[in-house]
């Protein structure tokens, strides 16, 4: 597999960061993997804005302007959902609202779990994530978002997909939120990528055998 050249420059941003570091780690859902993604590691401003430049380009090319917020759940989906809208602004002239929820509703003040836009009925709700591995972070998310009017969720944009097997044998946990709730998920870079660019960095040769155990064991491809 070739990678272009957008998804060489999204895996080289995400290294220069320490976002994506190689090595020993466990994934939220109990795996051990060879590979880790923290967007928590993204903290200066540039940093930021280039995340949001390559996230608003993928929201651009698949939604255009047809959707009427954007929604970052906590707590790493608001740094995200936050600079995608500002680019999409910035680069394309698209200004849309975006909103994101509390861990913990509160109970003073304007009260809730939502800060930001207010959904209303009919409205077309895009959420930004930042990796999706077993779909546990969504599904949570889901239920609040239908609580906050008659929405839709037809689009999910995250940084990678790692492809990994979900809930059903055979299925990974992008297509079981299409089959389940509709949603397709688009991202800028999978795990494909991800080995594609090991292939192409001689010093990352010894990580390469390791990820293709894994992949073998957990993705389906």
């Amino acid at each position: 597999m070739t990678l272009n050249q957008s998804k060489r420059e999204f895996i080289q941003f995400m290294l220069e960061a320490e976002v994506l570091r190689f090595g020993d780690f466990v994934t939220k859902s109990g795996r051990n993997t060879p590979y880790f993604i923290n967007t928590g590691n993204y903290r200066t401003g540039m940093q930021t804005a280039r995340l949001g430049d390559f996230y608003a380009a993928l929201v651009k090319e698949v939604c255009g302007e047809s959707f009427d917020a954007l929604f970052g759940p906590a707590y790493k989906g608001i740094p995200l959902v936050t600079s995608c809208a500002a680019a999409l602004a910035r680069n394309y002239s698209i200004d849309k609202p975006f909103f994101f929820n509390r861990k913990e509703a509160k109970d003073h003040g304007e009260g809730g779990s939502m800060v930001g836009y207010k959904p209303k009925d009919g409205d077309r709700i895009v959420v930004i994530e930042d990796v999706l591995t077993a779909g546990t972070a969504i599904r949570e998310v889901l239920p609040l978002l239908k609580a906050c009017g008659d929405v839709t969720v037809e689009h999910m944009f995250i940084s990678a997909d790692r492809c990994e097997v979900g809930q059903t044998p055979g299925k990974t946990a992008v297509t079981e939120l299409q089959e389940e709730f509709g949603i397709s998920v688009h991202s800028i870079v999978s795990v494909r990528d991800i080995r594609s660019y090991l292939e192409e960095q001689p010093e990352y040769a010894k990580y390469l055998p390791l990820m293709e155990q894994y992949m073998e064991k957990y993705c389906v491809l």
